[in-house]
């Protein structure tokens, strides 16, 4: 098993998109790398305390390899827009893959050199987790019908997985 945590934009999104990705064991979305110890949803959304809404992804390395997951990730999101995805602004939507061991650094910046320099994804080093409130986890499939998740998140399950 390994971990990594991936920010591309609202938690909800990237949290959609890996529940369906096999090999994918657990996710937990929340917070990570801010300046603040236990941030809660509406400190974050100040832009303020420095921490980017992430998912932790525990996944089995034996069906599912990281650099197939950073393909899901840079196809699922916009990853040359500072501070934005969609509607959503502020550094806590940033683009950045937070990584666990020197091998996902990597891989991981081996595959940006690779591809457009207009990439704006950060790369760093794990520093802090804080998990979400209970109310942000597994929230797309407890609340598909919410105009939010019918109106972005659907048509970029169908999009991705419909190619």
């Amino acid at each position: 098993m390994q971990i990594t945590y991936f920010a591309g934009g609202c938690f909800w999104c990237v949290e959609a998109i890996f529940q369906r990705i096999e090999g994918v064991v657990k996710l937990t979305s929340g917070y990570c790398n801010g300046n603040i110890v236990e941030p809660t949803y509406q400190d974050i959304c100040t832009g303020a305390t420095g921490h980017a809404e992430v998912v932790k992804i525990e996944f089995d390395e034996s069906k599912v390899s990281f650099k197939t997951l950073l393909n899901v990730f840079f196809e699922t999101h916009d990853p040359t827009t500072p501070n934005q995805q969609g509607n959503d602004y502020g550094t806590q939507y940033r683009s950045a893959i937070f990584y666990t061991n020197d091998e996902q650094q990597s891989q991981a910046i081996d595959m940006i050199n690779q591809m457009s320099d207009k990439i704006v994804t950060q790369v760093a080093k794990l520093d802090v987790f804080y998990p979400a409130e209970n109310y942000h986890q597994n929230y797309f499939n407890d609340n598909s019908s919410q105009p939010y998740c019918e109106m972005l998140i659907a048509p970029k399950l169908a999009k991705y997985f419909n190619q």
